[in-house]
């Protein structure tokens, strides 16, 4: 009874005075001293294994049992041996350090120089043809290397690259932020995209201008290319009429295919059936590609040889 008062005025101290992360940081230092000497239920023995002084290991089990407030050993001399309370802790004292061991080992793997993984975020518009060209001449001299790949529109991938879950991303148009780190890789033409029976359909370049009185299908705002439009627009003298807008450039290519509206967007990987895509003489139609990436994070030795691999594509990353 005396020891299970002892025991409830520890932990009611302790709960009155830390809060769950205060003893996250007070225990983790000392679980894995706490599981040898669980496994080995001898001090001597477990400070051997573990390559720290005896002393050092005793007081820090009875530290682990004070900021606990609970007794994990039973003392025989120099053995000791778990009470319930300590097989209760151990069991997921294990799980805990074999789940930092896998984090450990997955962390290590990802930063491999040769079979690392490299988080890579694109522009939908880049999915069909850049990038597959990309990895594969890429991974000519890095085979190994992983890819987890994100397709987005760029808003959406430069915050996930500043929430650590992206290493790069091409995207347009290239930002101009404090926090990132831009390059211009290329530079893609936009073309106006008109129904194949339109009145524009037997032109082959227009002035901008010209397509004041069309419906426009347009990106959601918030897309790069939405913004585009928009400006190249405004600089033609007019506000687009927009009747749908998407997610998806193909998608709008469809749209524009079955006549409802016309569309400002790069050139397909493919001919699309049912429309025909005109040149834009003015203003100048065109949209930057650029690589970027957070600024001041160190580069893993994959995430390096890619950004390497990228930045040496200037000029060449898009089909001429």
């Amino acid at each position: 009874m005396e020891h299970e008062q002892r025991s409830r005025s520890r932990l009611s101290r302790t709960s009155d005075t830390r809060d769950t992360d205060d003893m996250s940081r007070l225990l983790a230092p000392r679980l894995a001293h706490f599981a040898g000497v669980a496994r080995t239920e001898h001090v001597t023995r477990a400070a051997q294994e573990m390559q720290v002084p005896q002393s050092t290991l005793s007081r820090a089990m009875v530290r682990l049992e004070q900021d606990l407030g609970v007794d994990l050993f039973a003392r025989h001399g120099r053995t000791v041996s778990l009470t319930p309370a300590g097989r209760t802790f151990l069991a997921s004292v294990e799980r805990a350090l074999a789940e930092i061991e896998r984090a450990a080992d997955e962390v290590r793997a990802d930063a491999d120089p040769a079979t690392g993984k490299v988080a890579f975020g694109f522009l939908h518009t880049m999915g069909a043809e850049t990038v597959p060209g990309l990895l594969h001449a890429f991974r000519a001299d890095h085979p190994r290397i992983r890819f987890s790949l994100v397709q987005n529109y760029g808003e959406a991938m430069l915050e996930r690259l500043r929430a650590g879950e992206l290493d790069l991303c091409l995207t347009s148009p290239v930002p101009d932020a404090p926090d990132l780190v831009a390059r211009r890789l290329d530079e893609q033409k936009l073309r106006l995209v008109v129904p194949a029976d339109h009145r524009l359909a037997v032109r082959r370049r227009i002035r901008l201008a010209e397509a004041a009185d069309e419906t426009f299908v347009t990106l959601e705002p918030g897309y790069g290319l939405r913004r585009i439009t928009d400006d190249l627009c405004a600089q033609a003298g007019f506000k687009p009429r927009i009747a749908f807008e998407g997610e998806e450039a193909e998608t709008l290519r469809g749209l524009v295919a079955a006549g409802l509206g016309v569309a400002l967007l790069p050139p397909p990987a493919f001919p699309r059936p049912g429309v025909v895509e005109l040149t834009v003489t003015a203003p100048r139609a065109a949209r930057e590609i650029g690589v970027a990436w957070l600024a001041g994070r160190p580069d893993t030795p994959p995430v390096a040889a890619f950004k390497k691999f990228l930045l040496g594509k200037r000029g060449t990353l898009l089909p001429a």
